[in-house]
């Protein structure tokens, strides 16, 4: 153990904060990599690639190893003797892992254009393992997650297009999102209940707010402003903005 290294100067150099804890930071000309202090040590993810910056088979990812001796598989005709072995099954889940350590801290800086393309990645993952597992116990055990990574997606979408004032395309995200969630067939487990349930509740949440803080359309203010009149009895100012509505309508249809 001679070449043990002490990493306490390091931890001081950058005292634990549950609050702040992760950082993106340049350690070389052409690299990037997210940090995250936890509350007894350091740990360093790739932000491009896999995140331990391992090449399996000489390529980016387990993942990208097997869709190619998928792909390989139909070229030949023979879609019907590809199968995930167990080994590979195993394989899949521990790297999935990997990915999902690193995209909810990509989630909490912010950095959604890479929370979208991990968890999407992730969501490949379980769409292959479900289709190709030669164990049926392997083929469904990434689903009592699905409702949480589909939520996470949406949510990083969602937040992105907000950024961007994008609130109609945001609050299609999200409804699209509850959509699947919801669709989702049930199963007899304790956490894909526990996840579908959340995950509904939290979309619906997210929703709600985006359409509270969603600015209204020309068209959208009339007709509030339409049925504040009717109920106050206002009648000619009711029949204006009527006229002014179906105005606007045949310009929009024009």
């Amino acid at each position: 153990m001679g070449d043990a290294i002490d990493l306490r100067k390091y931890l001081e150099a950058w005292p634990y904060d549950g609050e702040n804890d992760s950082r993106v930071v340049r350690v070389s000309e052409k690299r990037e990599v997210l940090q995250v202090r936890t509350p007894l040590g350091l740990e360093q993810y790739e932000l491009d690639g896999r995140p331990d910056g391992v090449r399996p088979h000489e390529m980016e990812s387990e993942l990208e190893y097997q869709l190619k001796q998928l792909d390989e598989a139909k070229a030949a005709g023979k879609e019907d003797d590809f199968e995930l072995s167990p080994r590979d099954c195993a394989e899949l889940f521990n790297e999935g892992t990997l990915y999902y350590f690193r995209y909810i801290r990509l989630f909490q800086i912010k950095d959604w254009d890479r929370t979208i393309r991990d968890t999407t990645r992730n969501l490949r993952v379980f769409d292959l393992v479900n289709k190709y597992a030669r164990r049926e116990d392997d083929q469904l055990f990434l689903e009592k997650w699905r409702p949480y990574i589909l939520r996470v997606n949406a949510c990083a979408a969602a937040m992105q297009a907000l950024e961007k004032k994008q609130h109609s395309d945001a609050l299609s995200i999200v409804r699209t999102a509850l959509e699947k969630v919801g669709a989702l067939d049930d199963m007899d487990d304790e956490t894909f209940t526990f996840e579908k349930e959340r995950s509904i509740t939290a979309l619906r949440e997210l929703s709600d707010q985006i359409e509270k803080e969603r600015p209204l359309s020309e068209l959208e203010k009339l007709e509030k402003q339409l049925s504040r009149a009717i109920d106050r009895q206002e009648f000619e100012n009711a029949a204006k903005l009527r006229d002014r509505i179906k105005q606007l309508k045949s310009t929009e249809m024009a």
